[in-house]
């Protein structure tokens, strides 16, 4: 089973022409509402991926709860332990210009309430054949317990150092696999993106741990003590990228549950990513198994 423990929103979208400068107002096109959250988004990709998914999360009370959890629901993710806060439910407001690039405001609200605590009380039962997934959108304590039941259960545990916070590299030193895009990576390894082979080198031999770099239309690599490699996106014309992260999180690690080796694992999860671009929205756009795998 995949454990996501991590954020869950709603996500507000405005489409423009092009992204607005500071000081500037940009007129715009439409506006949407869509479920989204990095925890929920990869909670969803790895649940339409094929993993059996469970979402430790909070949502506020209020009436976005609902359409917050709404893809999860009917994806058969297992929301029996997403809290009600007192809160508002977590907002991401999102700008997406024409040519699918997108800025990205969080605010975090339930996704606040989201502790140590409620990790120890729901991460009990993790065991050596279950994989925990975790980002950066909910308070670092929790986060931290959480990759420290991982260890201490025997179970697989992937860090996404999105959104990259400054006690980031402590935590992603816990995980066994560290998924990072290159502006992360060079954050986490204090190196430019122009070292990046050279960093990921460093970061396995000091951790003898594994780390993946996505690379946006350039595919992923990794490093790992069993070696290294790279593998290709599948070429698209892109709509909207605010989901091809998540979507290759999900995944990824669906596809090592399921026994796939890591780069196999890779491969599907860069097409997914690819996929996911395909269509606006996070969630809404997650391309489900049999079109990923129709093209891997």
């Amino acid at each position: 089973m995949i454990v996501v423990f991590g954020s869950t929103n709603l996500d507000q979208v405005g489409t423009v022409s092009r992204l607005p400068k500071p000081g500037e107002t940009v007129a715009g096109g439409t506006f949407s509402m869509a479920p989204g959250g990095k925890g929920a988004n990869q909670a969803l990709a790895a649940r339409r991926a094929g993993a059996e998914v469970r979402h430790v999360s909070a949502v506020g009370n209020d009436a976005f709860a609902d359409l917050a959890l709404d893809l999860l629901d009917k994806g058969g993710v297992d929301l029996t332990q997403v809290q009600k806060a007192e809160a508002v439910t977590g907002i991401a407001m999102i700008f997406v210009d024409a040519e699918g690039e997108n800025v990205i405001a969080v605010l975090p609200g339930a996704n606040a309430t989201v502790s140590a605590t409620q990790a120890e009380a729901t991460l009990s039962g993790l065991t050596a054949k279950d994989t925990i997934l975790v980002q950066q959108e909910i308070p670092q304590e929790g986060t931290r317990k959480a990759l420290e039941i991982a260890r201490e259960k025997g179970a697989r545990s992937v860090i996404n150092t999105a959104p990259f916070l400054s006690d980031t590299p402590d935590l992603a030193a816990l995980a066994d696999i560290v998924v990072a895009n290159e502006t992360e990576f060079a954050l986490l390894s204090g190196r430019p993106i122009e070292e990046l082979e050279a960093a990921m080198d460093d970061w396995v031999k000091k951790t003898g741990r594994t780390v993946v770099v996505t690379l946006g239309p350039d595919g992923a690599r990794a490093a790992s003590p069993e070696g290294k490699f790279a593998v290709p996106a599948h070429k698209v014309t892109p709509v909207d990228t605010v989901g091809a992260g998540d979507t290759f999180c999900g995944y990824l690690a669906a596809s090592l549950d399921a026994g796939l080796g890591l780069e196999q694992a890779m491969r599907r999860a860069a097409v997914a990513g690819s996929l996911a671009c395909l269509n606006p929205g996070a969630q809404p756009a997650i391309p489900l198994a049999k079109e990923v795998d129709a093209l891997v």
